[in-house]
């Protein structure tokens, strides 16, 4: 079997960025699921432990569900050549994993013509941005990453579980 060969879709033939354009592709349920980490040093995993993720500023965990739902519905006002997209439904879990790390899911859905990889993606990474913003006081050694697409369903490929 002949193996087509990759290439990037946002450039027109010039070679300039372009906006890809989705209005001959089917209208399809789409779905898609990203995840991203946050590492603590020990010390501060054990003080947010006995806090119950909670801080000066509020619950860790329920103002960065906020603050992910609210970048999924923004992607393309981050990323230039996203399309405004219907959200359907998004689902933010956060859970420690392990001792010293927390792990982000986000899982996105819409019916329209692309895919939602790229706002699963910015909303588990803007999650991630929140739990820094509201632990930083406790330690500037946070981790973030890595973020990485777990899945995806609807349109010409399926990768992965979404």
């Amino acid at each position: 079997m002949k193996t087509r060969a990759k290439k990037l879709t946002h450039l027109d033939p010039a070679g300039r960025p372009a906006m890809v354009d989705v209005s001959a592709k089917a209208v399809t349920a789409r779905e898609a699921r990203a995840e991203c980490r946050v590492r603590f040093p020990a010390d501060v995993a054990t003080q947010l432990r006995a806090s119950g993720l909670k801080s000066a500023k509020g619950g860790i965990v329920e103002t960065a569900i906020v603050a992910a739902t609210m970048a999924v519905k923004r992607t393309h006002e981050l990323i230039p050549f996203c399309h405004p997209l219907p959200i359907d439904g998004c689902r933010v879990g956060i859970d420690w994993d392990g001792e010293n790390s927390l792990r982000i899911e986000c899982a996105v859905k819409t019916t329209h013509r692309t895919g939602v990889e790229m706002e699963a993606l910015t909303g588990a990474t803007v999650a991630a941005l929140t739990v820094y913003d509201m632990c930083k006081a406790l330690s500037h050694r946070i981790v973030i990453g890595p973020a990485k697409l777990l899945g995806k369903r609807g349109g010409r490929h399926d990768f992965g579980a979404a």
